[in-house]
């Protein structure tokens, strides 16, 4: 399986220039977790995201403007969880000497929270506002885990959840620049875990989606390398 995943990231970085081994493969199934857990937040939890803080601090202000199908409770909740999240992920940072374990320890929690989530809703569902707002924090601090350790990591181009940035540079790029094709795999993983992840939500309800989501980082934490590998760029 490793050795596929290298074919896979060695592709996303064209003429032999992949510094960071199996890695961009990984971050292509985190992104399709991130919209898996989105389309189960937003569609199942009150309208609200779990992965994308951008489009939260815009729904807080909808909310607060007036907009009767937003929660005003809920986007404050998220981004509070994923700055936990993030926050617990910094802690770690500098703690361990091998980039590559920390980021295998956040998957893994990752991983733990979303077992939680899954737990929860095949319990209780998601229909009751306690419910839900544990589930949003639940499934927000583990993308905020994600997020911080994706930013360790210090791919370019993969960020695995917003794509504004990314975006902007497939349209303003040239033709031909290896990013292009980074770019490019970002915004159709992202659309393909949203697609899926709507379509579990909206046929079956959110434990399907969240299974799926919870797979997929056991996947990513048990083939992430256990070796050291080249450490993240400053400031990323």
């Amino acid at each position: 399986m490793r050795g596929g995943l290298r074919r896979i990231a060695d592709a996303l970085f064209p003429g032999g220039e992949n510094p960071h081994g199996e890695l961009p493969a990984l971050l292509i199934v985190l992104t399709l977790v991130s919209g898996l857990v989105d389309a189960v937040s937003f569609l199942g939890l009150g309208r609200v995201f779990v992965a994308n803080m951008t489009g939260n601090v815009a729904f807080l202000g909808f909310a607060l403007a007036g907009d009767n199908q937003l929660a005003v409770w809920a986007p404050p909740l998220a981004l509070a969880a994923f700055a936990g999240g993030a926050w617990s992920a910094g802690r770690l940072t500098g703690l361990l000497a091998d980039a590559r374990r920390e980021f295998v320890i956040l998957t893994v929690a990752h991983a733990f929270l979303v077992a939680a989530a899954l737990a929860l809703a095949q319990l209780a569902g998601h229909r009751e506002p306690v419910v839900q707002a544990v589930l949003i924090a639940l499934l927000a601090w583990g993308m905020g885990l994600q997020n911080a350790s994706v930013r360790r990591a210090g791919v370019p181009d993969m960020t695995t959840t917003v794509l504004t940035r990314t975006i902007t540079g497939l349209i303003v790029d040239p033709p031909g620049r290896a990013a292009r094709r980074r770019q490019a795999v970002s915004v159709l993983t992202l659309l393909a875990g949203a697609l899926a992840g709507a379509a579990l939500n909206l046929t079956v309800g959110p434990v399907p989606a969240l299974a799926v989501a919870l797979v997929l980082l056991v996947l990513v934490a048990v083939t992430t390398p256990r070796t050291p590998g080249p450490p993240a760029p400053a400031g990323t």
